[in-house]
């Protein structure tokens, strides 16, 4: 949970350092950055919906959510089981609802589920319902149902705590941005509701155009003025139309020679693809500058010459040591949209805003564990490169993976082809149980039959291969090794990008990966396939494409937290560092194809 001062003050300076590349019309003040709460987060003690009734087991039931807070679901349990059976209306609601969160941190989401949907909350205490709905809405978009958690989200907005009512219409935006078109119209057709079918007409205004046309949006808030949506609009949108249509000059500095060439051109034709599909459109367009980053000294050097020619935004550099020197400069004039990630930035004097987008591994290890925690699973194996990205990246899975109340139960490396097997064998405890039959032959003395075993405590493997060879040698040998039934999860990685039938040994595998390589803006994808640097080079392409929607609507940035885009590359949102995070999609390959599952 973020501090919500920290995030306030954040979003405030933002909204100063990017003064200088958008409009000068008087914009809304943006709204506080407090996170809805999660259900075991104390309840705030300023409104009815947060304040706990009165019980004579408010110690006991303090101790369980202690509990529950450590992910010691068998202590919780055997605390709340020595509750007396004749207790009162809202502690027998208090009782369900611990006991619906024991039940989910141990896997069993249906149950959780089914008795949070047996409780009567009709004459339910304010601060019981919300806790109730709150953790519902949790599980519900845990396990990816986005559309009923948005609609739930709304229902909870109705009646939650003030301090959190902003963090509640963020997330009903976040979740219908998160749901298919598809089900946004199904739904739109049989609302009853209005306030909940005006979120879906929203909804499909910005879905029909990624760079959300302003007079569709002013005629929804002139029809819908007294709407939670209304007054600010959500994901930025206020900010975009406050800043209008004027021209700007974008400067993309990219490495266009060297060893790098390929990859500048692939996200260079990603950018211009994008630009003149929306000029197409009749829109109204920046000018372009287009700087060969290799062909100056520093990236410092091409950002002051992108400067020095009238740049009002700087997209780049590519590469970490680029976006290095960048970032130490002391003054930076105008904003620059990265085009990578580094975690330490100078903070500079009366300099403008440093953003961060990029293909980072991080953001689909979080997505991952996300994905595989929502299916119920709870204990990991992992298996992972002996390379500094595979220590990296295992680190970041355990990390996540611990903070989601999961464990991983075991671990191995590989360095090479001739490791795959022994390290699919060690990870599933098979030598184990290969020594055990060594031992009961000397006791025998005779050769008995004997079929090994591998451990079965475990309900995922996370396979983070750094290239798809691994992934298409390794997958095949965990049900060689008797391990076919378990999932597998892995991140984009483990996929090339390039169709054909050596992705058959991929089936089955679960992985996150792009929206763009999961059939998303199918018109650009036909206009580069006429290019020829190949498939391998389709990610960034996607990024190029990213590059140019966050750019045409920059100035909704300064929305902070708000800010949603559905990018390319991922759903894209923003930290308090301006960093832009991406979630992505969950796809498996199926008949060597790769899908939505």
């Amino acid at each position: 949970m973020r501090d919500s001062n920290t995030a306030l003050i954040a979003s405030l300076w933002f909204t100063l350092l990017l003064s200088g590349c958008a409009s000068t019309t008087e914009r809304p003040a943006p709204e506080p950055a407090n996170e809805a709460p999660a259900a075991e987060q104390p309840a705030a003690e300023n409104d009815l919906a947060a304040t706990l009734p009165q019980s004579r087991y408010t110690d006991r039931f303090n101790r369980v959510e202690a509990s529950l807070a450590r992910f010691q679901w068998m202590q919780a349990r055997v605390q709340l089981h020595q509750l007396p059976e004749d207790l009162n209306t809202d502690d027998q609601i208090y009782a369900a609802y611990l006991d619906a969160r024991i039940d989910y941190i141990r896997g069993e989401q249906t149950a959780a589920l089914a008795q949070l949907d047996r409780l009567s909350l009709i004459n339910a205490h304010p601060a019981l319902r919300y806790r109730v709905l709150s953790f519902k809405h949790y599980m519900l978009e845990m396990q990816g149902n986005w559309l009923s958690a948005a609609q739930l989200a709304d229902q909870i907005l109705a009646g939650a705590p003030r301090d959190t009512e902003a963090a509640w219409k963020r997330n009903i935006w976040l979740n219908l941005e998160r749901t298919d078109r598809s089900q946004l119209l199904a739904a739109q057709a049989t609302a009853i509701d209005p306030h909940w079918r005006a979120w879906l007409d929203l909804a499909l205004i910005c879905r029909a155009s990624g760079y959300s046309p302003a007079s569709q949006l002013a005629s929804w808030r002139t029809n819908n003025l007294g709407h939670a949506a209304a007054n600010p609009l959500p994901g930025g949108l206020d900010y975009q139309m406050s800043a209008g249509s004027q021209r700007q000059t974008v400067a993309l500095m990219l490495p266009l020679s060297g060893k790098l060439q390929a990859a500048g051109n692939a996200v260079l034709n990603g950018f211009l693809a994008a630009y003149y599909a929306h000029r197409s459109e009749g829109n109204v367009q920046n000018e372009l500058l287009v700087l060969d980053v290799t062909a100056f000294t520093s990236a410092s050097v091409a950002y002051n010459a992108a400067v020095a020619q009238g740049a009002t935004l700087v997209i780049g550099p590519l590469t970490k040591d680029g976006l290095a020197d960048v970032a130490t400069q002391l003054q930076r004039p105008v904003p620059i949209l990265a085009l990578n990630h580094i975690d330490q930035v100078l903070p500079a004097e009366d300099s403008s805003a440093l953003v961060q987008l990029s293909l980072s591994p991080e953001d689909e290890a979080i997505s991952m564990t996300h994905l595989a925690f929502g299916t119920g699973a709870r204990r990991a194996l992992m298996l992972a490169p002996a390379t500094d990205w595979g220590r990296n990246i295992s680190d970041v899975v355990a990390r996540q993976w611990s903070e989601l109340g999961g464990s991983v139960i075991g671990s191995a490396t590989y360095s090479s082809y001739d490791d795959y097997s022994s390290s699919v064998k060690s990870v599933l405890a098979l030598p184990s149980s290969e020594q055990r039959a060594q031992e009961l032959r000397k006791i025998f003395g005779k050769n008995i039959e004997f079929t090994p075993r591998r451990r079965h405590d475990a309900d995922v493997v996370f396979l983070l291969s750094q290239h798809s060879a691994e992934a298409r040698s390794i997958k095949p040998l965990l049900a060689f090794h008797y391990a076919g039934d378990l999932p597998v999860y892995g991140l984009s990685t483990v996929h090339s990008g390039i169709p054909g039938g050596r992705n058959q040994d991929l089936n089955g595998i679960y992985l996150v990966e792009t929206p763009w390589l999961l059939g998303a803006n199918p018109g650009l994808r036909v206009t580069l396939a006429a290019g020829d640097l190949g498939e391998n080079y389709t990610r960034l392409h996607a990024l190029g494409a990213d590059a140019y929607l966050v750019q045409s609507g920059f100035s909704r940035l300064q929305s902070g937290a708000d800010a949603v885009f559905r990018g390319n590359t991922g759903l894209l949102t923003m930290d308090p560092s301006l960093t832009i995070h991406r979630e992505l999609s969950l796809a498996t390959f199926d008949d060597g194809e790769l899908k939505a599952p």
